[in-house]
């Protein structure tokens, strides 16, 4: 059965749907030694041979997994041109070819999930589904009550509107406060520019869920596949069925 060229690449495990569509119009994919840039291609798997930049994709077996990123790594795959240590050193020893699913900051640690599975990835990352993103937050200096009433009620960023969906102070450290702190939505840099907005600085920042998935007791620099009961809960919140049933 033939399908569209940008799904069959999202798949393999070669990019996100919209990714494959740029490698498309690039001219960077060929099917049966042919450049294609036509996004509506279909291909079959069995019979069909698809290169991308001269590699040839074959179809893969789906791997859904998270990764507790440490501070200090890029989210990417492949070498920096800088020389900082990217996730792809954590992740060497998985054959397949996953990716991230969204991205987490250089200096930020904590929960990513990485598949080959286009589908889910796409639906994760869409604002439609509303997956929440839980986070610990190290700020400066002590938050108070009064302080975190007005968080609850949000404040107008440089690129609009932000309230988080829930924030909590879960304890003093000294000087600072322990904060966890709730989004739905993935604008760039969002709660330390949130939290910097009301004057305190974020130090350290974790996160420690995607919607119902989430981090536990995981060691910094290790991943696990998903369960099937955590990969139920994941696809049903993002309208899919899940790969077991």
């Amino acid at each position: 059965m033939k399908v569209r060229l940008n799904k069959f690449l999202s798949e393999a495990g070669v990019a996100s749907r919209r990714k494959a569509e740029k490698l498309i119009l690039e001219g960077k994919v060929k099917v049966n030694g042919e450049v294609v840039t036509n996004l509506a291609t279909k291909v079959d798997p069995q019979k069909d041979i698809v290169e991308v930049e001269g590699r040839v994709v074959k179809p893969q077996r789906k791997r859904y997994i998270i990764l507790n990123k440490p501070c200090c790594y890029l989210t990417q795959l492949g070498s920096s041109p800088d020389g900082r240590k990217t996730i792809q050193e954590l992740i060497k020893d998985i054959p397949e070819r996953v990716f991230p699913v969204g991205r987490l900051d250089y200096n930020t640690e904590g929960l990513l999930i990485l598949t080959n599975d286009g589908d889910l990835a796409n639906r994760i990352l869409h604002p439609r589904y509303k997956l929440s993103k839980v986070y610990l937050a190290l700020v400066e200096g002590k938050v108070s009550m009064n302080t975190l009433k007005k968080m609850r009620k949000g404040i107008e960023l440089e690129d609009g509107f932000a309230k988080p969906d829930d924030i909590r102070i879960v304890r003093y450290e000294g000087k600072d406060t322990l904060l966890e702190i709730t989004f739905h939505e993935g604008r760039k840099h969002i709660v330390k520019r949130f939290l910097g907005s009301f004057g305190h600085k974020v130090k350290r920042l974790k996160r420690i869920a995607i919607g119902p998935i989430k981090l536990g007791k995981l060691s910094p620099g290790k991943w696990r596949d998903l369960n099937k009961g955590e990969l139920a809960l994941l696809f049903k919140a993002v309208g899919l069925k899940p790969p077991y049933r």
